[in-house]
């Protein structure tokens, strides 16, 4: 589904991705750890362009959206991206910032994006709060209405930046529950994340990075009981 070719990132002299090649399946659950700076959320910003690479090549079903007469935004559409923090639009109800992006690409009429809207905030139990605003949320529902907002595109991968990083302890089961219900459905994923028991229980390969490298990935039960990498297990002793 996505094919990455010698991937490097610099912003100015300070070189954050170097010479990453990847290839992620459909249904792959790829989950990606490692140390804060190792390069894992600018990885991930550059799948969807979000972050331009200085070199290299990433193609998603089959085109090279790194090629400038691609049409990103058309792409965009297809990978649903869940930030740190929730960047929800504070004005707009809950409705109304779930069924935006759909309404204006043109993907939904207004009446059958309220109908989804309706059907994922049920599924999330949020129904109640569809014309809540914002700021009447805690941060977890905050980041399961996020969730919720990127599904309404109907897009074919979803790409986690550390959505559990920015919240309350108690409130971080509540999100990784709707991510695991979302893997064990089929969706494509690419997670960036601090959340261990999650890579090991939701993960189909675990990759870890640092200093703007890959430095090992496998499945997760090899990943955590057998590391290979000294690097790998120096970082394992102290967050596990």
């Amino acid at each position: 589904m996505i094919d990455v070719k010698n991937l490097s990132k610099s912003f100015g002299d300070h070189l954050v991705l170097d010479d990453i090649s990847e290839h992620i399946s459909p249904g792959e659950k790829v989950v990606v750890i490692g140390p804060s700076g190792s390069g894992k959320s600018t990885f991930l910003r550059c799948l969807n362009l979000l972050e331009t690479p200085t070199k290299g090549t990433i193609t998603f079903e089959g085109t090279v959206i790194t090629d400038p007469k691609v049409k990103i935004d058309k792409v965009r559409q297809q990978m649903g991206m869940v930030f740190q923090h929730f960047n929800l639009f504070p004005n707009m109800t809950i409705r109304k910032n779930i069924t935006l992006a759909p309404v204006r690409t043109g993907l939904m009429k207004q009446d059958e994006a309220d109908e989804a809207a309706s059907q994922l905030l049920q599924r999330v139990d949020l129904s109640d709060k569809a014309e809540a605003y914002p700021n009447q949320l805690s941060g977890g529902q905050k980041q399961r209405i996020a969730i919720v907002r990127a599904l309404a595109m109907r897009p074919k991968v979803m790409l986690f930046d550390e959505p559990t990083s920015a919240l309350d302890p108690e409130m971080v089961g509540e999100v990784l529950d709707v991510m695991k219900e979302l893997a064990q459905e089929g969706m494509t994923m690419v997670v960036v994340t601090h959340e261990m028991g999650f890579a090991r229980e939701v993960g189909s390969r675990v990759l870890f990075m640092d200093g703007g490298h890959i430095l090992e990935q496998n499945t997760p039960k090899e990943f955590f009981d057998r590391p290979q990498n000294p690097r790998t297990q120096l970082f394992l002793s102290k967050v596990l």
